[in-house]
């Protein structure tokens, strides 16, 4: 079988762990070259050490000048651009009455704000592509809401509004730009949450597959979202939750 991503070109933020790394080692075993991208000391080389197709930069995706450093350093590597995957983003929980301007600019600075950037720095290249990808990581607080997730909830719906937009504009280049909703995934990050037995019995009764999400959940719908399968489907959120958000 042919890799679904043979002489395809990507970028992956936040891929040191979860759900990023679990998309950047995905694209990588069907035949993309990948610029991993990630904060400075989360050991990128050592991770994607045995991956000759592998790229890695530790940059802040919010820091000045991140957005035109990561479309430099993808054109200097690989001659272009055809996928991006904006995968970097953070959570903090706090209603809005707690949610102080700190956090606020922090999460939207991060979930948003970057990926807006990014995704216009890299545009030359993905148009260049003719069939460029973008896929943002928004969650199933895209559509829903909930206690003490104001400025993250937020942050997802922004994800979403801003992913149809980009594929409204971006489809006459052939462009198309997709957003993932994961729902629960247990990662390093969100261990912690889930070693919470009542939590953990909540997220694994809400969905109807009966249990908790992988990052390798995802990256199967990343991978899908970025192949050429899908190259008439722009404009969409996936829902990547074993079903959660259909069930009351």
């Amino acid at each position: 079988m042919i890799p679904k991503l043979e002489n395809k070109r990507a970028i992956v933020t936040g891929g040191a762990s979860g759900i990023g790394e679990a998309i950047a080692r995905l694209f990588l075993d069907n035949g993309a070259e990948v610029l991993i991208v990630d904060l400075p000391d989360q050991n990128l080389s050592a991770t994607y050490r045995q991956f000759g197709k592998a790229v890695t930069l530790e940059q802040d995706v919010t820091g000045v000048g991140a957005p035109g450093i990561i479309a430099d350093r993808a054109a200097a590597a690989f001659g272009g651009l055809d996928i991006l995957v904006n995968n970097a983003g953070t959570a903090r929980p706090g209603s809005l009455e707690t949610t102080t301007d700190e956090v606020w600019d922090q999460v939207m600075g991060l979930n948003v704000g970057a990926m807006f950037k990014l995704s216009r720095a890299v545009l030359p290249y993905l148009k260049q592509s003719g069939s460029g990808r973008i896929i943002n990581l928004g969650s199933i607080m895209s559509d829903l809401a909930g206690p003490d997730l104001f400025v993250y909830g937020t942050s997802k719906h922004a994800v979403a509004g801003m992913t149809k937009s980009m594929a409204v504009d971006l489809g006459p280049y052939g462009i198309t730009a997709n957003y993932l909703q994961p729902g629960a995934i247990v990662t390093a990050l969100s261990a912690p949450f889930f070693a919470d037995p009542e939590f953990r019995r909540y997220w694994e009764d809400k969905a109807p597959a009966g249990r908790l999400g992988r990052p390798d959940d995802v990256a199967v719908a990343a991978l899908f979202l970025a192949s050429d399968e899908a190259q008439f489907i722009s404009g969409v959120g996936l829902n990547v939750d074993g079903g959660a958000i259909v069930k009351f």
